[in-house]
């Protein structure tokens, strides 16, 4: 999975899509934009969504973090893209910072399948077990201080668990200092297969099970 956060990045992502057999695209303007001209364009977004290599709406979501373009702004870029995600029938990515309540809220109203990217919110993880949403963990897992996510990782159900790089960020914790990229979600899976008790090829194989179920990939 390839993902753009603005348009222009949707575009350089479906066409490494297309270019792929094995590549597959999420779509999405993420919060970071919702002060910005980017956040008029969900129409533009809408027609790039409608390509078969398009599988996912994300990154979308609420960070409070960094907070750019105001916390209203964010909601309504947030809400006029899971109405899109709706619409379309497809998945949404979701990208959450230090706003955990007002995601759980948001994504109340949203019926359809729902990945948590990136997953450091342990305070969201029962309402995300119960509402059946997948949890995706990044290299962030390894880092010798994230027992919490570790601890989060062993309660997420077999089945809804997934791994990701988020490159180039967050390098598991052999690869710090370094670009992250695709090859090392092996040592992040390996870390997750050791906070659940489990094996990690046993683990990869579940990981691609799922992401296949909650992308609807071929």
């Amino acid at each position: 999975m390839t993902v753009g956060t603005r348009i222009e990045s949707c575009r350089a992502a479906l066409e490494l899509a297309q270019l792929h057999e094995e590549v597959f695209a999420a779509l999405g303007i993420d919060p970071h934009q919702a002060g910005d001209p980017e956040a008029g364009r969900v129409d533009e977004l809408r027609n790039l969504l409608e390509d078969e290599k398009a599988v996912a709406v994300g990154e979308t979501g609420l960070d409070y973090f960094r907070d750019r373009g105001g916390r209203d702004r964010q909601r309504n870029l947030f809400e006029a893209q899971l109405d899109l995600a709706a619409e379309l029938g497809k998945p949404v990515v979701i990208h959450t910072r230090e706003a955990d309540a007002d995601t759980a809220d948001v994504l109340a109203g949203f019926d359809g399948t729902v990945v948590m990217h990136c997953f450091s919110s342990p305070g969201l993880l029962q309402a995300v077990v119960d509402r059946g949403y997948y949890v995706s963990f990044a290299g962030n897992v390894t880092f010798p201080k994230a027992g919490d996510l570790r601890a989060a990782a062993a309660q997420v159900p077999a089945e809804r668990i997934l791994a990701e790089t988020d490159s180039p960020y967050l390098a598991p914790q052999t690869r710090r200092g370094r670009p992250n990229e695709p090859a090392n979600v092996v040592l992040t899976i390996a870390e997750l297969a050791k906070a659940r008790g489990g094996d990690a090829d046993e683990l990869a194989a579940q990981i691609d099970a799922n992401a296949t179920a909650a992308f609807s990939l071929p």
